[in-house]
């Protein structure tokens, strides 16, 4: 990263953010936007949260704006939101699909692109978990409650559900929250359906759908199809990723 050489300073963590209407006052304009969970949990976690608003430029394409963005930065989180566009894993969209967001999956495609080419340390929470499955060449089941019968993962309504998850022994999340049984707040209700490549599932519910996985082959990469956000009493995911962080910045001054 580019920036003063001290060791000292805290890790910068991007995150990808909304962009949707938006009304303060008598504005009703379309803004970039991040519920205030996401940057409390880096910030009490040690690291300092930037966000990473959705964005094309006219000059320049949308890989050598998210590499500057990436050169001010020690992590990356690919957070939650719309669905991401079948048309990228190449399946036939389905009734109850969100709207493509292009501007979204655009920007962060070329963020964790980016962030994979640097080996930058990256937390995927939801929607990042889907989006990431896709970039690796994976597929996603569309709706689960067609697909697996079950309304368990999105009850509606802003209320988040509570499912458990059995924890992979051995695996880097195991060593982040233990490798027994986690209650975890759920609000999707699309799924991981085949894998992508390199990844690994670390966690899954009691049917079988993929919960967590990660990357073994080397670097920093976690997703979550839950929101640890949400869970004020444990920060154990974000102090992970600001950990590894740390320690990226450590060696990008190094070297």
């Amino acid at each position: 990263m580019g920036s003063n050489g001290s060791e000292t300073r805290l890790p910068v963590i991007g995150l990808t953010t909304y962009l949707e209407q938006a009304k303060q006052g008598v504005w009703d304009v379309r803004a970039a936007f991040l519920p205030q969970q996401y940057f409390d949990a880096v910030t009490s976690s040690g690291g300092v949260a930037v966000l990473l608003p959705p964005q094309r430029h006219s000059s320049v394409d949308v890989d050598a704006a998210a590499s500057a963005v990436l050169d001010g930065l020690d992590g990356l989180i690919l957070t939650g939101g719309l669905d991401v566009q079948p048309e990228l894993y190449g399946a036939p969209r389905h009734p109850l699909t969100d709207p493509a967001r292009p501007d979204r999956d655009d920007w962060e495609l070329a963020l964790f692109r980016g962030a994979e080419s640097r080996r930058m340390p990256v937390f995927a929470i939801c929607r990042g978990l889907q989006l990431v499955n896709v970039a690796r060449g994976g597929t996603l089941q569309q709706h689960l409650p067609e697909s697996m019968g079950t309304e368990r993962y999105r009850i509606g309504g802003g209320v988040f559900a509570t499912n458990e998850v059995e924890i992979a022994h051995g695996s880097r999340l195991a060593a982040l929250v233990g490798d027994d049984i986690l209650n975890v707040h759920s609000y999707h209700h699309q799924g991981v359906d085949r894998l992508g490549e390199g990844l690994v599932a670390s966690a899954r519910t009691d049917d079988g759908l993929v919960q967590a996985f990660e990357d073994p082959s080397g670097g920093y990469l976690v997703g979550v199809q839950w929101h640890p956000e949400e869970n004020l009493e444990d920060r154990r995911l974000f102090a992970g990723l600001v950990a590894a962080a740390a320690e990226y910045a450590r060696t990008e001054v190094s070297a």
